[in-house]
C-alpha cells in the first residue's frame, strides 16, 4: 500500500526580530544589526549573502521610512534562516500605501524595489488583515543548501 507523499515543510534554522522607528536613523540601525545577525549565524561580513540581505534590507527599510510612515508606529524587521534561503520581511504602518514597480528613467528616486526585484528570488507584499500594517518580504538564495546547521546550535535568540 502506497500513501501519498508527504509535503516538504521548510525548516527554520534561525529567527531574527527588532522593531526600529520608522526614521531613516531607524532604517540605518535595521541594516547594521542585520549583517550583525547574519554574522552570527555563520555568513562573514563581506559574503556575497551577507552583502545581499542587508542591501536587501537597506532598500526595503528606506521604502517603509519614506512611503510608509505613520504617525506613533515603528517599522518591524524579520529575518527568517531557512535552509535554501533568508526570508527578509519589513513592516510598516501603511498598509494603504503599496509598493510600486517604477520605470528608472523616471527621475532620481524609485530604484529601491527595482534592486529588490533584481536580488531576491522571491518578494511581495502582504497587508494585515486588520489594515494597520504591511509587510514586504523578498526570499533570497543560498548558494548550497544549509541542512548541515539544522545540528548545530545557533545563539540564543537566533
Amino acid at each position: 500500500m502506497q500513501g501519498h507523499p508527504r509535503a516538504q515543510v521548510p525548516v527554520t534554522l534561525g529567527t531574527f526580530t527588532q522593531l526600529y522607528s520608522c526614521t531613516p536613523r531607524g532604517a540605518r540601525l535595521a541594516r547594521r544589526l542585520v549583517a550583525n545577525r547574519m554574522h552570527v549565524w555563520g555568513f562573514a561580513y563581506d559574503s556575497d549573502v551577507s552583502e545581499t540581505v542587508t542591501l536587501v534590507v537597506a532598500e526595503l527599510a528606506a521604502n517603509a521610512v519614506r512611503h510608509g510612515r505613520a504617525r506613533g508606529r515603528d517599522i518591524r524587521v524579520r529575518l527568517v534562516l531557512r535552509e535554501d534561503v533568508v526570508r527578509v520581511e519589513v513592516a510598516d504602518g501603511r498598509a494603504d500605501r503599496l509598493p510600486v514597480l517604477r520605470d528608472p528613467s523616471d527621475g532620481e528616486g524609485g530604484r529601491g524595489l527595482l534592486i529588490v526585484v533584481a536580488l531576491a528570488e522571491r518578494w511581495g507584499v502582504e497587508p494585515r488583515e486588520d489594515g494597520t500594517y504591511k509587510t514586504v518580504w523578498a526570499e533570497i538564495s543560498l548558494p548550497e543548501r544549509l541542512g548541515g546547521m539544522a545540528g548545530k546550535s545557533l545563539p540564543p535568540g537566533s
